[in-house]
């Protein structure tokens, strides 16, 4: 009769543990990732030889590893006058891609003297192709897609930023 109980005890047990360990819903799980607000840290201006094109950018600044690899990813929209200024510590020819970034971008290039060498306009989300500067670049201002045609800019075009 003690065995008969010590065994019924045991198969309880194994039952319950084997409830407590199935997960009906481990298929179903959904990975999501928090949008990304804008941080204003700087204002940026562009300029066509010594003639203001635009001011009062502001802008989101990119200065370290981090920061650059993430850049403008996981957001759904971003301002007219919004943008993403990446800073690196020397001139060198760039390639940036669109990987999980949600929105269209114009990727402009600028040389350390802060003079626009290349830009790749309206640039499609989520498309992972390598987007090359044609000349070393130093700083790449991220806008939104179509910005640079309807601010008419050019290669040549200048910039110039603070930090707040």
């Amino acid at each position: 009769m003690i065995n008969f109980l010590i065994r019924l005890l045991l198969a309880f047990v194994f039952l319950c543990l084997s409830l407590v360990s199935c997960n009906t819903n481990s298929s179903q799980k959904e990975i999501k990732t928090e949008e990304v607000s804008f941080t204003k840290e700087g204002e940026l201006s562009i300029y066509k030889g010594d003639t203001l094109i635009k001011d009062g950018i502001d802008i989101e600044i990119a200065d370290n590893e981090y920061e650059r690899q993430t850049g403008l990813m996981y957001r759904s929209s971003m301002e007219e006058k919004q943008g993403m200024l990446f800073i690196f510590k020397n001139e060198e020819p760039r390639s940036f891609y669109m990987k999980n970034t949600e929105i269209s971008l114009d990727i402009i290039y600028i040389n350390s003297d802060l003079k626009i060498v290349s830009m790749v306009k309206n640039a499609h989300p989520m498309n992972e192709s390598s987007l090359p500067s044609k000349l070393p670049a130093q700083y790449v201002l991220e806008l939104n897609g179509g910005t640079a045609d309807s601010w008419k800019l050019t290669e040549g075009d200048r910039i110039s930023f603070q930090k707040i």
